[in-house]
This record gives C-alpha cells, structure tokens and sequence, in this order.
C-alpha cells in the first residue's frame, strides 16, 4: 500500500506547502480560489444531474424506433447466422 502513495506529499510536507501558499497569495487571495472552486464543482454537479435527469425522461418518452433500416440489419444478421451454420455441419 505505501508503495502505491510514495510519490504523494505526507503531513509535514502539506503544511509546508499551505505556508508557501499562504505567503505567496495571502489569506483572502486564497480564500476567494477556495470559493471560486467549489462554486465550479458545484455547478457542474448540478449540470451533470440535469443531463442525466433530461437523458433518463427522453428516453422513457422516446423510446429507439422501428424502422425498416433496423429491420433489414436483422434480417442480414440472422443470414450471416443461418450460413455460419450451415458451414460448420
């Protein structure tokens, strides 16, 4: 398991890398990034729900259609089936 994390920072080099970007940026600077962000994953949360949401109802109200296109797609299919077959025997 520690193999799999070895490359990751631990404690101590996490609360050395929040200092430096405390100095560097400053408090509020920092503190704006940390709203800024999670307002994005927020909103492409929700985004993400609505379309599944969307593509959930449209299918339920649109179910695929048959058409004669499918129906020879069938058709060829089961005579590629039916000559395998016959071949094999």
């Amino acid at each position: 398991m520690h193999a799999l994390i070895a490359g990751l920072p631990g404690g101590a080099e996490w609360i050395i890398l929040l200092v430096v970007a405390l100095l560097l940026f400053g408090g509020s600077r920092l503190a704006g990034i940390g709203k800024g962000t999670g307002r994005a994953i927020r909103e492409f949360k929700d985004e993400t729900r609505g379309l599944k949401a969307t593509e959930s109802i449209s299918a339920v109200e649109n179910p695929p259609q048959r058409t004669p296109e499918n129906d020879v797609r069938r058709s060829e299919d089961a005579a590629d089936v039916v000559d395998t077959q016959k071949k094999n025997d």
